[in-house]
């Protein structure tokens, strides 16, 4: 399932219509003379509610596929799709991509390096990021991002994925001359303006995303191809940063881990290239979407 968010509430994307869950479930239960099941009406609310809910909401998607019940499908254009969860936390991973460390430079690392973005930096697709005018180097970061779906503490690599709910697309936004003209780097704080975490345009649920060894990603901005990397690069694999942070901090239903980004962002670029008004994003993971949005006029 592509799960999303909208002003209405929760739905399932398919193809280019969206299903509202609770009322195609309501109208599924009441088509097999059932009593009536009731959905979390947030995405957050839908994974803390387990697998249990998540059946329910592929039922209410398989009845409204169906050719005769058009009318619990709306047109996708017809709706604003928010940022598709709210996470209780959003853990970030630093220079996971071998060719993103290299343009960094300094050691090899031997552990994830982490840093948090707080839920005020989450913004959805289409969204226009305001950058503070006092920031002078803002700069992007195409990401995938993985959504816990089980708590998960001190569990195995081999088991990890078990715990994953599914996938979306982020933007990592970064002030770079918080992270990098420092005498102290204040990565986190770099990372977690408001609005600098766009997200979306759904989550797609692991069973239709597949084992996330070798998923293509690519960043374009207005129109230009600026990254291009994939998932087999990682330095740390999905399932090893899972592991990895376990091992310390229990991850609840609707965290996210956004995996790192591969090379091409601008603050490394010679000359370095900076975000402005007006500039578009467009990023793409495969095999789970397409994130787009823009930069708008400084606040």
């Amino acid at each position: 399932m592509k799960l999303a968010s909208f002003r209405d509430g929760i739905g399932a994307v398919l193809g280019e219509a969206i299903v509202p869950l609770q009322p195609a479930l309501d109208a599924a239960c009441a088509a097999a003379g059932q009593p009536p099941e009731l959905l979390p009406p947030t995405m957050l609310g839908l994974l803390e509610a387990g697998e249990a809910a998540l059946v329910s909401a592929a039922r209410a998607v398989a009845y409204a596929a169906r050719p005769e019940n058009a009318a619990l499908r709306r047109p996708l254009a017809s709706v604003a799709l928010g940022a598709p969860l709210r996470p209780g936390k959003i853990l970030g991973v630093g220079r996971n991509y071998a060719d993103h460390a290299k343009e960094v430079g300094g050691p090899k690392l031997t552990a994830p390096r982490i840093f948090l973005k707080p839920t005020s930096s989450v913004c959805g697709p289409g969204s226009l990021v305001r950058i503070p005018r006092s920031v002078t180097k803002p700069d992007w970061e195409a990401e995938l991002g993985v959504v816990i779906g089980r708590p998960a503490w001190r569990v195995s690599e081999g088991t990890a994925l078990d715990h994953v709910a599914g996938y979306t697309v982020l933007n990592d936004l970064s002030a770079r001359e918080f992270q990098f003209d420092q005498p102290l780097a204040m990565t986190s704080f770099a990372k977690g303006l408001d609005g600098f975490c766009p997200m979306g345009p759904w989550i797609v649920t692991a069973d239709e995303v597949g084992e996330p060894w070798q998923l293509g990603l690519r960043c374009w901005l207005n129109g230009e191809l600026v990254q291009e990397g994939n998932t087999r690069d990682l330095i740390f694999s999905v399932a090893a940063l899972i592991a990895w942070l376990s091992r310390t901090m229990e991850l609840q239903p609707g965290d996210v881990i956004a995996t790192g980004t591969p090379a091409g962002s601008g603050h490394f670029r010679d000359p370095p290239r900076y975000l402005r008004p007006g500039d578009r994003l467009r990023m793409e993971v495969e095999r789970v979407g397409v994130l787009e949005h823009g930069i708008g006029e400084p606040r």
